[in-house]
């Protein structure tokens, strides 16, 4: 047909493509980019330049919002009002607020490193005289002269001489203005007294305060005279117990709690089992919403209060956050409180799951960096559950617990639970002490299921029933049972060492002998039906060995075995053909066959969860594990065996510690199936030692320590918000947890009154060069101790204060007098020295203390000996160090005892009267002599050249005393009689307020001059500026959680970008594994910069230490697995075992997601996809199969 015939021509069949593309693409100039538009484009369109479009300013928020008006009784609207908002400025930007806006949804969860953290609980806001005081930076602006003209950071600026400009009158005084408001009253008083220089009685300001009572009472006070002050401050009743008060409340359990059901009628959950007491408390105080700390054995049952918080925050539609310290646990809590709750979500490094629900579990670290970056869940955020808080002495990772709970916002309660720890009242004070609450501390000793201890000697069919009792259920320990250990294996030493009386102490044991132990005492326990059995070996080597040694050992019925087998094959079904087949994996399905597993870091994650899960089962009999087993896996058991009591910590052998065995021996015995827990040792070479067993068994557990140090990222991250100070989390810290600052500052304040009340110093004629001679005094005092001191930790010292040895005595008592020493204490430490003095009759007696010569310390400038005006008397007494204020050169010959028991005997009342005994007159007579003959000073030893000490305090310190003991002679003021009884009161004051001020200050604190360090280091490779702002490389260190440094500066030299993904991945390697290609030698050379470069700002760190801690050793195992080779290939790469390959990948595919993040932050879009490639290579098969926890 002819196109004429429709009015239109034919409806357009196809679009012509060409016409369809002008069309979008060159008509249509919206998406060419802006900037770098290409000419070709330039002739197809004349873009129109549109400059309004750039000024895009977003609108600014509402000030007021609409609220309804309704009638009170029937509910009905009447009218609509306009009600003012306030705060609507505060964003996650700008504002530690909790009333601040949401930021998008996107960042909600883990929150972004430019958001502010929220107001961290017990970090005071300024007041409004803080903000009022000027700090010493600030300085008053002159608007009119010295005004910039280039604004930092600028390179030009502008001319602002304006000729012609008015200039305003500059003397308007804003607070004579504010005074006509009446709404700003409350700054009146304050300006009236900058005026008139003298306070304002009128108008006593009150503090803000909560109750009624407080403010009558305060009221009261403020506005009475000083004189009567005094009387108020007395008769006052104890209503505000704020300073006095202890934040740690240790809750009884010894009382049955009755009324818990009254208490709680309608309790958030319920369990099937009739509470313990301790639950009972606890449960309590969560209803209360307090803060627990709840101290108890593993299988005591913790967990019940960790459930009830849970609960509790569901019922009241906040959030729970539960944080344990290693991710297997993470994982199993995820499955147990998933099968009782239903509404959890698990984030650790590489897992999210159901992230919006009522309660996650996530690592401490994840929760770190959420309370960082300001992550919104915090919000509705009402219990944080620490478990296995004993974790904080950790010393890698303790800090990130201490950090947490600084960081904690005031709203959130805090629950610890822990293994029992001998200090549980001390840390949980410190927790309320810096976050203001009080924290109730539940601690229980008792075991639900008890222990008994053994000692096994058995290594043959004919003594495989060799087993001791060495501590009964009851913890008495028997030392009966050791001996009888002890014979039966003396019994089968051979007759030949036995003659020699050769004590078989070594540690190690043949394969072949370690063998037949395991069999004769898994064949014993079997019959007696004590299985099953974990066997805590301390090597994962040993751990291996062990099992396979047992290849005759069957355990299982084949009923059991059945289900093993079903069980295996299903868990690993979601694992590839090949990975199947890993040699791991085959022998441990033939172990576990026969009911025998092991369970160590070496170990595949896969197939140590399915052992676990088969453990809880009852179907393996014999678990060989490493002390990581008992970290927090609840798997409890009905005997647990100890191959040997030592165990190497990284440095060497040691044995293990009180809390160690403990947690350990804690695995025996399960709730409600047995009646005691069987823990048995081994005594494979010989029997332990008996002091060595009972401090294991009976010692105090560790005490909580803190690990507190400071991190890059740390300090990055509190120095991105200006109102966070480093030094503030330094003072919150555990480590200084010693500091009381509350009760100083309350002494400091009331001797800064004492300083005022105290009468001026007269300072006229004689007495002008007072204070100088003070402080000569002062020195001269700290030194002569200091020398004291040296002298009596010497050897040399200690014989010259040997008996008989004529010294000088200046105390309160004595000025100047000779005594000579009739017996030194055996006590090392607060060493005492009795000696015979002379004195003036009548000044036997220590009556003293009244007189004011200690005061004045005459004997520092008058050398002359002290003798009796009267008749010569003497007193026996013991002296410390202090009183001594010198050595002589002379001795005398005396006869101590005689002399001793005759004083006393003196010193009753009947015999008071008898005349002294012949020797001690003898002795008297020589002092006297001594002291008529070298009546103006005595030669005396001196310590550097007849004691010959040598050391360059003690040198340097009796040279000092030389110089001020004859400075001392100079002063004019020694010959006033008044003078030191004023200034003494005064300086003792002042001093003792200097160092409580000392000890507020910052600069007390231990990690200061580190952290000046650090910051150094900082500065200059340039992550913050002079002023302490954070550059761009300082916002991308904050992402990276650790080797922060080493990262950022690879990042920023470009190292990473021109390698393929899979060489990105091998390298990075080197910052995730923990035992011992090209680009190599880079990462080392920053490595040594960064090093070189800490050592040089101070930080006791050599740079090898620091380049010692990235180990290559995996690093073509990576680069194989990033390539797509299989795991068994790789697995044959390297000796290292597969499990902690897998947990290296794992950790290295955390790094590349930190990578990743950064990179975007720089804007190097090519390194993250690459970034992204790289996790994708490594993310696969065995390596990241979903824990069969979570499904």
């Amino acid at each position: 047909q002819r196109p004429g015939f429709l009015p239109h021509g034919l409806p357009p069949t196809s679009l012509s493509l060409e016409t369809e593309v002008e069309k979008q693409f060159l008509r249509d100039a919206a998406w060419l980019p802006i900037h770098d538009t290409d000419f070709a484009f330039q002739k197809v369109t004349q873009r129109k330049v549109n400059v309004d479009s750039l000024i895009n300013c977003t609108p600014s928020s509402l000030h007021s919002g609409v609220s309804v008006v309704r009638d009170p009784t029937t509910g009905m609207l009447l009218d609509f009002t306009e009600v003012l908002l306030e705060n609507t400025s505060l964003s996650a930007k700008n504002s530690l607020s909790l009333q601040r806006q949401p930021g998008p949804p996107s960042e909600s969860l883990r929150g972004s490193n430019t958001n502010y953290p929220f107001l961290p609980g017990g970090m005071e806001e300024l007041t409004l005289d803080q903000i009022q005081k000027k700090s010493e930076l600030e300085e008053d602006i002159d608007f009119e002269n010295d005004l910039l003209r280039i604004p930092p950071g600028l390179k030009v600026g502008m001319d602002f001489t304006d000729k012609d400009a008015k200039i305003a009158k500059a003397e308007v005084n804003l607070m004579s203005l504010l005074s006509t408001l009446n709404d700003i009253t409350y700054l009146q008083p304050e300006a009236e007294e900058k005026e008139e220089g003298k306070g304002s009685k009128e108008a006593p300001k009150l503090p803000r305060t909560n109750s009624l009572e407080d403010l009558g009472i305060k009221d009261v006070v403020s506005s009475s005279t000083p004189s009567e002050k005094g009387k108020d401050d007395k008769s006052k009743p104890k209503g505000n117990s704020e300073e006095n008060k202890k934040w740690a409340v240790p809750v009884n359990i010894t009382s049955p709690c009755d009324d818990f059901y009254k208490r709680i009628p309608n309790p958030a959950f319920k369990w099937p089992f009739e509470l313990d007491v301790f639950q009972k408390q606890a449960v309590l105080r969560l209803e209360a919403h307090d803060s627990v700390f709840v101290a108890a054995h593993t299988s005591a049952g913790k967990t019940v209060v960790a459930e009830y918080a849970i609960a509790l925050s569901q019922k009241h539609m906040t959030r729970t956050i539960y944080t344990s310290p290693i991710k297997a646990l993470s994982n199993q809590k995820f499955r147990d409180f998933k099968n009782t709750f239903g509404d959890v979500g698990l984030l650790t490094g590489d897992v999210q799951l159901s992230p919006e629900s009522s309660c996650l579990i996530m690592t401490t670290e994840i929760l770190r960096s959420m309370l960082y970056n300001g992550s919104e869940v915090i919000r509705d955020l009402e219990w944080v559950i620490f478990d296995e808080v004993h974790y904080i002495n950790d010393a890698e990772r303790g800090v990130v617990w201490e950090e947490v709970l600084i960081m904690l916002p005031d709203h959130v309660s805090i629950i610890l639970l822990s293994a029992t720890v001998p200090n549980a009242l001390e840390f949980s004070d410190w927790i309320g002490r810096i976050k203001k609450k009080h924290i109730y501390v539940i601690s229980t000793m008792k075991r639900p299921v008890p222990l008994e201890h053994y000692l096994y000697t058995g290594n043959s069919t004919k003594t495989q029933k060799e087993m001791f009792l060495l501590m009964d259920a009851t913890g008495n320990f028997l030392t009966k049972g050791y001996y009888a250990a002890v014979d039966a294996k003396k019994e089968r030493t051979s007759k030949h060492a036995q003659s020699f009386g050769t004590k078989s102490t070594s540690h190690n044991t043949s394969a072949s002998q370690d063998r037949s132990v395991w069999l004769t005492l898994l064949h014993f326990l079997s019959q007696r039906q004590q299985t099953p059995v974990v066997a805590f070996t301390f090597s994962r080597t040993r751990c291996d060995d062990n099992a396979r040694s047992l290849d005759s050992m069957d355990m299982t019925t084949s009923i059991e075995k059945a289900e093993i087998h079903s069980f295996f094959q299903k868990s690993l079904s979601r694992l590839r053909g090949g990975d199947r087949q890993l040699p791991q994996i085959l022998v441990m399905r033939d172990l576990l066959k026969r009911g025998i597993a092991v369970h160590h870091s070496g170990i595949l994650p896969i197939l140590k969860e399915v052992i676990e899960m088969l453990f809880s089962r009852g179907l393996v009999k014999v678990l060989f594990a490493t002390e990581t087993f008992a970290m927090g896996v609840n798997m409890p058991a009905r005997t647990v065996v100890f191959d040997s009591i030592r165990k190497h910590d990284g440095t060497g052998f040691r044995n293990l510690l009180p809390g160690e065995y403990i947690q350990m021996a804690g695995r025996a015995g399960r709730r409600g199936l047995d009646a005691t827990g069987t823990v048995i040792i081994l005594c494979k070479a010989g029997v332990q030692e008996m002091s060595d067993l009972r401090v294991m068994m009976l010692g105090k557990p560790t005490t909580l320590q803190s690990q507190f140090r400071l991190t890059y990222t740390m300090i990055l991250n509190l120095l991105r918000v200006e109102a966070l100070r480093v030094t503030d989390m330094m003072r919150r810290s555990f480590s200084e947890s010693h500091r009381d600052t509350q009760a100083h500052e309350k002494r400091i304040s009331e001797l800064k009154k004492m300083v005022s009340s105290l009468p001026p110093l007269d300072t006229e004629g004689q007495l002008s060069d007072m204070l100088p001679y003070y402080h000569t005094v002062t020195e001269l005092r700290t030194t002569t101790e200091a020398l004291q001191r040296a002298i009596l930790e010497s050897v040399n010292g200690l014989k010259a204060l040997s008996v008989g040895r004529v010294v000088l005595v200046n105390n309160k008592q004595h000025l100047n007098a000779l005594g000579v020493i009739l017996q030194v204490s055996s006590d090392s430490v607060n060493r005492t020295f009795t000696a015979l003095i002379i004195c003036e009759k009548g000044n036997e007696e220590r009556e003293g203390e009244g007189k004011e010569n200690n005061n004045t310390f005459p004997h520092f400038y008058n050398t002359a000996l002290f003798i009796p005006e009267g008749p010569c008397s003497h007193t026996v007494q013991k002296l410390k160090l202090q009183d001594i204020s010198a050595i002589t050169v002379k001795t005398l010959k005396v006869i101590p005892d005689r002399i001793i028991d005759n004083y006393n005997k003196r010193q009753q009342p009947r015999f008071r009267l008898d005349p002294p005994g012949q020797a001690i007159s003898t002795a008297t007579q020589e002092l006297l002599r001594l002291a008529e003959a070298n009546s103006s000073g005595i030669a005396t030893l001196d310590p550097v050249n007849d004691l010959q000490l040598k050391s360059v305090d003690v040198v340097e310190d009796s040279m000092r005393v030389r110089v001020l003991q004859d400075i001392l002679r100079e002063f004019n003021c020694i010959h006033s009689p008044t003078f030191f009884a004023l200034v003494k009161e005064r300086m003792s004051v002042q001093e003792e307020l200097d160092r409580l001020l000392f000890l507020v200050s910052d600069q007390s604190l231990s990690l200061l001059p580190e952290y000046h360090q650090r910051i150094k280091v900082l500065q200059s490779l340039q992550y913050v500026d002079s002023s302490g702002a954070v550059q761009l490389k300082g916002r991308v260190a904050c992402q990276i959680s650790s080797h922060e440094l080493l990262l950022t500066e690879l990042l920023f030299e470009n190292v990473l970008s021109p390698l393929a993904p899979e060489d990105s991945a091998a390298l990075l390697s080197c910052l995730v594994f923990t035992q011992n290609t090209q680009g190599i030698d880079r990462v080392l050379s920053v490595a040594k910069r960064i090093g070189e470069l800490q050592r040089d700002c101070g930080i006791p760190q050599t740079a090898e230490e620091f380049v010692g801690q990235f180990k290559f050793g995996l690093t073509e195992v990576v680069y194989c697995w990033a390539r797509g080779m299989p795991f068994a290939e790789i697995a044959q790469l390297t000796d290292v075992q597969e499990g902690t390959v897998v947990r290296c990948i794992q950790r290295l595919d955390e790094v590349l997601k930190e990578v990743r993040q950064a990179a975007r932050i720089v804007g190097d879009s090519v390194l993250g996809s690459k970034m992204e490639k790289a996790s994708l290579a490594i993310r696969r098969d065995i390596v990241f199969t979903a824990s069969l926890y979570t499904h």
